[in-house]
């Protein structure tokens, strides 16, 4: 069960978010709240797990309210402006939905939250599922369907089978302590691949899925050893 709360200084827009909440049986929301002082203030008291917060307050603009938090809270921003999108992403929010949001859309992000919670709190989790941000949310990717990863710069390229690539804004070093290194090498300063996925190695290229990776000589004696383990 998440414990949340909802922050805003619209009435009939903490309404929505209270009947949606009604709606989901994760969701256990347990105050609203038009003065974000006084939310501030129970909070102190009682953390929860999760904020539905507006970021265009009269009194304290949304994301400046997050910063101020001194607790780890996962935070869904809800709101009527896109120019937040990219601040709301820098805060690593769960997600930002724009008001007037649909349940369908409501319940996109607050399924985002629980996925996040239980991959921080189930550790069974981690060997399955890999969480990205990404295109300004929370992406919730399955190991298995990793083909490789490829290095641009201060970006990575995710290639995924039969879906669509995910960039995102990582270095190759933070991506590779989030995955099992059993199942995933670095090849290359460019590449990291699933070991499982690999057809075949031939002149220190590796193929997979008819892609040809190269073989840095600096992780060819690493690759080549747990290749053959």
């Amino acid at each position: 069960m998440i414990n949340a709360i909802a922050i805003d200084d619209e009435p009939l827009a903490l309404k929505v978010i209270e009947n949606f909440c009604e709606k989901v049986d994760f969701i256990n929301l347990q105050k609203t709240f038009n003065k974000p002082s006084e939310a501030l203030k129970y909070l102190n008291k009682f953390p929860v797990d999760l904020l539905f917060l507006d970021i265009n307050m009269p009194s304290i603009n949304g994301i400046e309210f997050y910063r101020e938090m001194k607790q780890n809270t996962m935070v869904i921003f809800t709101t009527a402006y896109t120019e937040y999108a990219v601040e709301g992403f820098n805060l690593n929010a769960v997600d930002y939905i724009l008001k007037p949001f649909t349940l369908e859309r409501f319940m996109m992000a607050v399924n985002k939250a629980n996925d996040y919670l239980n991959y921080q709190t189930q550790k069974e989790n981690t060997s399955q599922f890999l969480f990205i941000r990404a295109d300004y949310s929370l992406l919730k990717i399955n190991m298995a369907h990793i083909v490789y990863i490829e290095g641009l710069d201060d970006y990575l390229k995710i290639h995924l089978e039969n879906q669509k690539t995910v960039v995102t804004r990582l270095t190759m070093k933070a991506l590779l302590e989030k995955l099992p290194s059993k199942q995933f090498i670095r090849v290359h300063r460019s590449f990291i691949v699933p070991l499982e996925r690999i057809e075949s190695v031939r002149n220190k290229n590796i193929l997979i899925a008819g892609k040809e990776i190269p073989i840095g000589n600096s992780y060819e004696e690493t690759f080549f050893k747990q290749f053959k383990e």
